[in-house]
């Protein structure tokens, strides 16, 4: 089928029990809805008996009745089975901060020039150092202040804040505070994190000075989804560098620095483009 460039196009997940026929099940929907698939990835794991499917669909004329597509492909799928249509596009996402500027100024940039799958509407920091740094992007900066207030209050001030935006995802830019149950609880799924540390190593606080200290040869960073057990999200992402006994800590922590924001922004992408699905405590990426 021939498919004009203006096509609106659908990203189709579909992740339940493994069983016979799926592909053909979930491929005879689509060729009722008169759906052309561009691009699909499938996987199953062989331990958990579960299926994973993503498909990138566009239709022939009009819109895509996301709703009806979303009950017709329930309808021929094993129980337990979670299905989601949504319609590719640039998602609002909300960036908290501290004060480094690394990871911050790299997903900035990348809105900028128009290649991240999504849209920074704010930018919440318990600190005002950052302010002159978003300004220059012409975002909204939100400074919520820690001091002199309890955690809860300050949770109910920045949630306040996220909120008004209504974004997709909350993204953990080197955001340096430990949040609680309840407010992780309040964007569950939504919540990414990037910790300057391959995890599960050197978890918590001064990674880079605990590396050094182990004499490490690789050092890397972690993204992941935030859940309330501490830097023991769901991971989305990873990668490592090299270094070697001739890097201090700040030298590793400098070279740290580099893969962090380059993992941090491979994840928010992956995640905004629906390629990530969560399965317990482990993740399925179709990259």
């Amino acid at each position: 089928m021939s498919m004009s460039s203006s096509a609106p196009r659908e990203i189709v997940r579909v992740d339940c029990p493994d069983d016979v026929g799926l592909i053909h099940r979930i491929t005879g929907v689509l060729q009722d809805h008169r759906l052309n698939i561009e691009s699909n990835h499938e996987f199953v794991d062989g331990d958990a008996r579960h299926f994973f499917f993503r498909a990138e669909v566009t239709a022939a004329a009009a819109a895509i009745a996301g709703g009806t597509l979303h009950a017709d492909l329930a309808a021929v799928l094993p129980p337990g089975a979670r299905v989601r249509v949504t319609r590719e596009d640039r998602r609002p996402i909300v960036v908290c901060a501290t004060r480094e500027p690394h990871c911050l100024g790299e997903l900035l940039l990348l809105d900028a020039v128009g290649e991240l799958p999504g849209r920074i509407v704010a930018v919440a920091a318990n600190h005002d150092d950052l302010r002159g740094l978003v300004a220059r992007f012409g975002v909204p900066f939100h400074h919520v202040p820690h001091e002199g207030v309890s955690r809860a209050a300050h949770e109910a001030a920045l949630g306040q804040v996220i909120d008004a935006h209504a974004p997709a995802y909350v993204v953990l830019a080197r955001y340096m505070r430990i949040l609680s149950a309840a407010f992780v609880a309040r964007y569950a799924g939504r919540l990414l994190n990037i910790h300057h540390s391959f995890l599960p190593a050197f978890a918590g606080a001064s990674p880079y000075r605990q590396a050094f200290a182990r004499g490490v040869k690789l050092i890397g960073a972690t993204a992941h989804f935030v859940t309330a057990d501490l830097d023991a999200g769901p991971i989305i992402a990873q990668d490592v560098i090299p270094v070697d006994h001739t890097f201090t800590p700040e030298r590793m922590a400098q070279a740290g620095r580099d893969v962090e924001k380059l993992v941090l922004a491979r994840a928010v992408r992956l995640v905004l483009e629906e390629r990530v699905f969560v399965h317990g405590l482990r993740t399925v990426v179709f990259g």
